[in-house]
Order: C-alpha cells, then sequence, then structure tokens
C-alpha cells in the first residue's frame, strides 16, 4: 500500500484503488448508522453507488464491511477490524498532513507540445509530463508545479506500465535524501539532473527498505499537476 497526499487531501493507494476523504466518510457514516443504506441516504448518495465503492475498495483493501442479514434481530452493516484499521491508518496520515506548514513543489519549465481535452502535454527536461490546463496551446511555454504530497513513491523494480496505475505522469530516478522528519517525511529524488521533492510516511520508507542511492519510480496523475504560462 501507497501512502500520499495531494493538496489538502490525503489517500492510501493499492493498486489503481484510491481510498480518500470521500471514502473515510462512507465507512463511518456505515459503522456509526449500521446500515450502508441509511448511511448512503445521509450522505446523499445512492444505495447502488455506495455498494459499487465498497465493492470496489474491498478489492482492493479486504474485507472492509461485515454485512448481516435481516431476522428477529434486523439486518445491518458494520465494519470489519480491517476495516477500522484502514480508517485508522487514513487517519494518522491526515492528522500528519495537517501538521505540515508548507508542501515542497518541484517546478521543471517546458513547452506545449499537444493538447488533448482538459489535459495538455509538455516536453520538459525529464521528457513529457500531462497537465491540467487552461486554454494553453501548442508550443505555449509554461512551467510545470507539481506537489510534493501529489507524487507517490514506488521500488524501482515496479511494474508501471500502462494499466497499472491511473497516474499518467512516471518517471525513474535515484533517491538523493531522507529527510528527518516526523510521520510524513520529504525525500528528494534526482531524476535525469531535475530534484524532484516527494512526501512520504515513515511506515512506507521502512516497507519499501529506501537509501539514498536507491533506483525508484515516482508516479503522480496529471490532474495534480498544474501547468502555469510564462509572461516573460
Amino acid at each position: 500500500m501507497v501512502e500520499t497526499s495531494g493538496r489538502g487531501r490525503a489517500a492510501l493507494i493499492e493498486g489503481d484503488v484510491e481510498f480518500d476523504a470521500r471514502d473515510a466518510t462512507l465507512l463511518r457514516t456505515v459503522d456509526r448508522t449500521g446500515s450502508v443504506a441509511r448511511a448512503s441516504s445521509e450522505l446523499g448518495r445512492s444505495r447502488a453507488r455506495a455498494l459499487d465503492r465498497i465493492a470496489t475498495l474491498e478489492g482492493a483493501f479486504g474485507t472492509l464491511v461485515s454485512r448481516r442479514r435481516g431476522g428477529s434481530g434486523g439486518g445491518g452493516s458494520e465494519l470489519t477490524e480491517n476495516g477500522t484499521a484502514l480508517l485508522n491508518r487514513y487517519d494518522r496520515l491526515s492528522v500528519a498532513l495537517s501538521a505540515a506548514a508548507r508542501v515542497p513543489e518541484t517546478v521543471l519549465h517546458g513547452d506545449v507540445a499537444a493538447v488533448d481535452g482538459e489535459l495538455a502535454a509538455v516536453e520538459t527536461e525529464v521528457g513529457t509530463v500531462w497537465g491540467l490546463h487552461d486554454g494553453l496551446r501548442p508550443e505555449t511555454v509554461v512551467q510545470v508545479r507539481i506537489g510534493a504530497d501529489a507524487i507517490t513513491v514506488h521500488d524501482g523494480e515496479a511494474d508501471l506500465e500502462s494499466g497499472s496505475t491511473s497516474a499518467r505522469n512516471r518517471l525513474r530516478g535515484r533517491l538523493l535524501e531522507i529527510d528527518s522528519g516526523n510521520v510524513v517525511r520529504t525525500v528528494v529524488v534526482d531524476v535525469d539532473g531535475a530534484d524532484f521533492s516527494a512526501l512520504i510516511t515513515d511506515e512506507s520508507i521502512g516497507r519499501l527498505s529506501l537509501r539514498p542511492g536507491d533506483d525508484i519510480v515516482l508516479a503522480w496523475k496529471a490532474t495534480a499537476t498544474r501547468l502555469v504560462q510564462n509572461t516573460t
């Protein structure tokens, strides 16, 4: 499991499934009301969509909700031990994110090479990077800004080819340093001469056995990448 955060949001990621604040609210409400139907009604969501979302989450994170069929005591739902543990893990990450005073950004420079709907491909010093644009045209000179909380860190042997993750941007680099922060730490990664900053939990650093000099993979979504037109 990868733990990351994105501008004001924390997320736990398993494969291409993200568990975020909306999912945490759904599970908490199911546990409090004792019913997926009541939780859906209270949150203004359809029961069918809530059930589909829980099924998607369980496919990635394991069984999260225990369901009881109706009878003399009535039916209902409650969180499993695994569901409670996932919520607690998410809460710890959220608290750590809230405590962070400032999130560093990586800034690249390049020219818009192509536009595809709301996304644009930019040719930068480290290769093609995709990001959200607001009316940009090809050949426009832009800054590419990537928050350290938007980047997920993977082992250098990770298979991040198309289909294995929803993150369109994927780069390989070498780990330069790990800061001495508490719970959430900042790592600096060299990618073809450009330094990238990424946030990662202390627990994930231990799980991945990260050390300076390691080859790693950075991945982040195009929708988490800001493209800013140069005005000079």
